[in-house]
This record gives C-alpha cells, sequence and structure tokens, in this order.
C-alpha cells in the first residue's frame, strides 16, 4: 500500500480532469489504468501491482550468480550420502523412490514459491518471507485453522533455523572425516573430535562473510572443484564394478524411513533456495518453466541418482554416510578429491548458516539493540555463537549417516512437504481448489505423505542414536 499511495488522484469540480501529484511515477504505475465512469465520476484503479518490480535488493545477483549459488546449495554432502541411501532401499527402491521424491520437493518448492507471489500481490508488498507467508495464509485460509496464525511465523523461523543449523553440524562431521583419513596417513591418527576443534577459526572467518553477492566467487569455484571431485569419485565407483546379482533391488520397508530422511536432507536445502530467490536481479527467471529452479532440480537430481545407483553398486551395504570415505585411503587421487570436497563443504558452510543466522538476528535478535552503530559487532558474535554451537553438537553425535537422516526427518519433512501443502490450502481457500477440488486433494495427500514419513523416520533416527551411543558406552 506504501510503494502505491501515490496513485491517489484529485478529480476537478469543473471538468472532471485527472491532477496527478508530482511526485507520480509514471515508468513504475504506466499498468495502473486509471478508468472515470461518466455517471458517478469514480476511478477504479486495476491491480496490476507486481512484487517483483518493487523489490529493494542492495546487491542483487545475475542469474548465472544464482545459478551457481543453486546448485552449491543443493549438491553438498547429502549427494555423497546417497549409496549409503540406496543401501537402505535396494536399487529398484532407490531409483524409484529418489525420482518421487524428487519431484515431490520441486512441486512443493514451486507451490511454495507461487503462495508467496500471490499473498505479495494481495498485500501489496514486494516480498514476505516464508514465516510471513504462513502466517497471512493462516489468517485467509479456512476458519478452523486461523487460530494457528499466531505462532505461524516463530514456528516457521524455528524449523528454519534449527534445519540449516543442523545441516552446518552435519558439515563440521563431514569436513573433520576428510581431514582425518589424511592426517592418519601421513601425520599421525587422532580421534575425530581433535579434528573439529582445528576447524573453528576457519568456520568463523568464512561464517563471519555476511553478504550472499560476496559469497558468489567462491561458490562458483566451489562448484569447478565440485564437478571435478564427482569425475574422481565417479572414477573409483565404475572400476571393477561387481555382478548387479550381489545387490538387493529391495530391502525391508523397516529400513526405507533411513533411506526418506536421507534423500530429503540431501535434496532440500528450501531456506537457502528462497534466500537466493529474494536476492536476485530478476526473480522471475526462478520459476519459469524453463527457469533457474528447474534445470537445477534438473541436474541435482540426475546427479543424485547416478552416484546412488551405482555407488550402492559398488559398495553395497558397506557404504558410508559419505561415499568419499569408501574410496582408497592411501592413494594420491583420493586424498585429493577428498580435499576437494572438504573446501567446498566448507563453502557451504557459509551458505547454510546464512539462514540461521539471517532469520534470527534479523527478525528477532537486532530490534533487541537500540545502537544501530553496534550491530555488525554483535551480528558478528552472534554469527560466532552459531559456530561454536554446531561444533558442540558435532561433538555428541559425530555419526554422519545418522545425522543426516535425523536433521532430513524432523525437519524437511515439515518445511519442504507440510507447510507448503497447507500454505496453498489456505491461500487458495476463497478462490476455489480447481475442477472436483482437486488441488484440495492433492496437498492433502502431500501433507498426510510428509506427517508419516516425517514421524517415522524422525522415530528411526533418534532409535538409531541411541543404539550407537549405548554400543559406544559398551
Amino acid at each position: 500500500m506504501q510503494n502505491h499511495i501515490k496513485n491517489e488522484t484529485v478529480i476537478s469540480t469543473a471538468g472532471a480532469t485527472i491532477d496527478p501529484k508530482d511526485d507520480y511515477d509514471p515508468q513504475v504505475h504506466i499498468k495502473n489504468e486509471i478508468v472515470i465512469s461518466t455517471a458517478t465520476a469514480t476511478i477504479d484503479l486495476k491491480d496490476n501491482y507486481d512484487p517483483h518490480m518493487h523489490r529493494n535488493v542492495k546487491n542483487p545477483t545475475n542469474n548465472w550468480q544464482t545459478f551457481a549459488h543453486f546448485l552449491k546449495a543443493s549438491i553438498g554432502t547429502g549427494v555423497l550420502a546417497m549409496p549409503s541411501a540406496f543401501a537402505h532401499a535396494g536399487y529398484v527402491n532407490g531409483l524409484v523412490f529418489t525420482v518421487i521424491i524428487g519431484l515431490l520437493a520441486l512441486y512443493c518448492l514451486h507451490i511454495l514459491i507461487d503462495c508467496m507471489y500471490i499473498l505479495c500481490k494481495r498485500q501489496r508488498v514486494p516480498y514476505v518471507s516464508f514465516s510471513e507467508a504462513m502466517k497471512l495464509g493462516l489468517q485467509q485460509g479456512p476458519p478452523c485453522l486461523r487460530c494457528l496464525a499466531p505462532i505461524a511465523a516463530p514456528f516457521v523461523d524455528g524449523f528454519l533455523a534449527f534445519y540449516h543449523f543442523g545441516i552446518c553440524c552435519v558439515y563440521v562431521v563431514f569436513i573433520a572425516e576428510s581431514i582425518k583419513q589424511l592426517v592418519d596417513e601421513y601425520l599421525v591418527e587422532w580421534d575425530v573430535r581433535l579434528h573439529m576443534c582445528l576447524l573453528i577459526v576457519p568456520l568463523l572467518l568464512i561464517f563471519s562473510i555476511r553478504n550472499l553477492k560476496l559469497l558468489a566467487p567462491f561458490s562458483s569455484a566451489a562448484n569447478l572443484l565440485l564437478f571435478v571431485g564427482f569425475g574422481i569419485v565417479l572414477y573409483y565407483i565404475l572400476v571393477d564394478l561387481p555382478p548387479l546379482s550381489e545387490r538387493d533391488a529391495f530391502v525391508h520397508y523397516s529400513k526405507l524411513p533411513t533411506f526418506f530422511g536421507t534423500v530429503l536432507f540431501a535434496l532440500e536445502a528450501v531456506g537457502v533456495i528462497l534466500a537466493i530467490e529474494e536476492n536476485m536481479a530478476t526473480p522471475r527467471a526462478y520459476v519459469q518453466p524453463c527457469g533457474i529452479m528447474n534445470w537445477g532440480m534438473s541436474i541435482v537430481l540426475s546427479l543424485y541418482v547416478f552416484l546412488g545407483f551405482f555407488g550402492y553398486w559398488k559398495y553395497g551395504a558397506e557404504a558410508k554416510g559419505s561415499v568419499t570415505l569408501n574410496i582408497p585411503q592411501t592413494e594420491i587421487l583420493a586424498q585429493v578429491v577428498k580435499i576437494f570436497f572438504a573446501i567446498t563443504t566448507y563453502i557451504s558452510y557459509a551458505l547454510q548458516g546464512y539462514v540461521t543466522a539471517h532469520i534470527l538476528w534479523t527478525k528477532y535478535l537486532s530490534k533487541r539493540i537500540e545502537n544501530t552503530k553496534k550491530h555488525a559487532f554483535y551480528e558478528l558474535c552472534f554469527r560466532a555463537l552459531i559456530v561454536l554451537l554446531t561444533f558442540g553438537c558435532a561433538i555428541a553425535i559425530p555419526d554422519l549417516s545418522l545425522f543426516l537422516s535425523l536433521v532430513g526427518s524432523f525437519c524437511l519433512s515439515v518445511l519442504g512437504l507440510i507447510f507448503p501443502a497447507l500454505l496453498q490450502i489456505c491461500v487458495q481457500y476463497e478462490t476455489g481448489y480447481g475442477p472436483a477440488g482437486y488441488r484440495l486433494l492433492v496437498n492433502l495427500l502431500l501433507l498426510l505423505f510428509g506427517i508419516f514419513g516425517g514421524v517415522v523416520g524422525t522415530y528411526v533416527s533418534i532409535v538409531d542414536i541411541i543404539k550407537s551411543f549405548s554400543g559406544q558406552l559398551a
């Protein structure tokens, strides 16, 4: 509304002429056709408000930078865990269910961004965050859900912050495990927790970068290392493959929840994906049929299926939480690829942690500090605290595969499936759900799938973590 208050017009009593105020900008408001009724001399402004045209991003990213960020955010340690995920599903189940989960995740991202855009148009604001969209959606949705609106924003923010915090914990474990293998080979054998301690200062340094645009060159360099690293990993995987008959096409259904959590963790990075779209110079290019998100997810999903299938074919049930831990420890080429992935994960730590820091600092903490001159200092202190907390959690649960499944099942079933489906149900409540209410049916099925997968996956992951700790104590 503030952006369009200038559209007020003055009707002259003599000739019913329109006298625009001097600060009227025809470049922004040319689409607002003004129709004067000859009978009543009323004014009807057509609602052509486009939120994308009114965004004011301080350091916007171009399409190539956005594409690089998307790939870097979506291709992390999760893809290296795909062989382990297939070991919990079988190669037939793994292929089919990975594609299904990937398409569902992409569909939910589309409906989420589309609903956020619709709410922006209704509110006539340039942008609403995920949490703000859930609050507005519930306020406009079915009456039985409107009581949830007051708690929607902190609830969504909490899940987003915790999820990306969990990813950072996984990254600490992964980097430490990769470094440990190299140090064990050439220097001295240390516990993985000691290697985590050595990472604190480097992580503090990169996490002090608060601007996504400044991270773009690092993302591009990391993407190059990623693809070179994947090439080397595939070389080790594809050489001397055993007969496929030695691997299970299907496994017992009790293992599928771990598969579900791991694949969700690998595919979904909803907070970063929304943050990337928010910082775009041309956000419409993000969601077009041949846009950045569809192309990016096609590449990501193809890579995940390929690496998961052939990684499981090569290593079977012995596939570890990261396939880089399966390749030979003594060969130079294998050591190089571990360094590559450690570097790319180090850069990804800053991208994933950006969401946690941005949500908690911008929305909740900065408002409590009246002296704006000290905001930068206090934000850096808060970011340092996040690094120390991720380090503490990684020390507590140093098992990569268990951490992956827990974070994926608990957070992403809610953020990636349940919330987008619920939001579309609310946003389309007044406009309708299409012929025979098919959109409502689809979203209800997504809700049930997300709830079932999340509850069962979280339960299984927690039980496995307890068993792991019991085994260590014994």
